[in-house]
């Protein structure tokens, strides 16, 4: 199964609900928001600040939970949501498949947000020590560029390890019972791990990746529906300014509605970033870098173009 099929199951798989597969129009007055159980998105989802704000325009919001950005990207893909976010590599994979969405927003770098653990009693201490070992990660994620810049920067090739594809449930059983030596993963799985099992940081994206956070639309309803983008993204700004600085009040209050114990979610949130605004140049030309590493990996159809579906602010 090739990786546009994998994360085609995947969505479909995430889905099984039954979500409409049509484009949400100012006519429907909805908006379908895809979040994780990562980042900013599922903080605004448990403030339930979002529906005031849409209210006036006559809109309400249906929230859609996904395991990992390659689901979430696909649901974008087939028109099951409206506006979602993800790391920096699911929608590199999104648009070389053809996927309809323009890049909204980002939040800025959160490198030690993503990292490559190995058992505490793990006798690998290097990342060339990497080289033939099984390394777990989910297939087209955020950390799947981290895991190809890391061994780079070890001098160990890509084709030189054994990847593992699963999802972050998947993965943390794998890791736990020993079926895999190392796990690449984002928070909150990364401190639920570090707690759990006390797992060590082999490396994280300190130097290698930035972990940006993206903030993506589906074309036509970006289109179509202008204030409503602008609105959201307002609206994160707002989430952006309350958990800065904040971050334990934020865990308790949040914790029971999010389903993250408050001790762990607040770890991920202190190695979160704030600051929601549109993309420039700096940060399309790192997209642009990851986009390149992939298509000379083989793992890109073909290269692609990320600027030509990044959404100017305000339209």
């Amino acid at each position: 199964m090739n990786i546009f099929s994998a994360l085609k199951t995947l969505a479909l798989s995430a889905l099984i609900a039954g979500a409409p597969l049509t484009i949400a129009s100012a006519q429907d007055k909805v908006v379908r928001v895809g979040f994780q159980k990562y980042g900013n998105v599922i903080l605004l989802k448990g403030k339930g600040s979002l529906e005031k704000k849409l209210a006036p325009l006559g809109y309400r919001v249906e929230w859609k939970e996904f395991p990992s950005g390659p689901p979430l990207i696909e649901a974008l893909n087939v028109g099951a949501i409206d506006f979602g976010h993800t790391g920096e590599s699911p929608p590199i994979f999104g648009q070389a498949a053809g996927a309809p969405f323009v890049y909204v927003a980002h939040e800025p770098p959160a490198p030690k947000g993503e990292a490559i653990l190995v058992p505490k009693n793990s006798p690998i201490k290097t990342l060339g020590e990497l080289k033939g070992k099984k390394v777990a990660l989910n297939k087209g994620s955020n950390v799947h560029y981290l895991l190809v810049r890391a061994l780079e920067s070890a001098g160990v090739k890509y084709s030189e390890i054994e990847p593992i594809f699963l999802a972050p449930a998947d993965a943390r059983a794998a890791f736990e019972r020993g079926a895999v030596d190392a796990w690449v993963i984002w928070d909150p799985f990364q401190a639920a791990a570090e707690v759990a099992t006390q797992a060590r940081t082999l490396a994280d994206g300190t130097g290698l990746a930035p972990n940006h956070q993206f903030y993506l639309a589906h074309q036509k309803f970006a289109d179509t529906n202008p204030q409503v983008i602008d609105t959201i993204v307002s609206a994160i700004g707002e989430i952006d300014q309350w958990a800065s600085g904040n971050e334990r009040a934020v865990a308790e209050e949040l914790s029971p509605g999010i389903g993250i114990p408050a001790p762990i979610l607040e770890i991920a949130l202190k190695r979160q970033t704030y600051g929601i605004k549109p993309l420039d140049t700096s940060v399309v030309a790192e997209q642009q870098k990851i986009a390149d590493t992939f298509f000379a990996l083989g793992l890109l159809p073909k290269p692609i173009l990320v600027s030509s579906i990044v959404r100017k602010a305000g339209s």
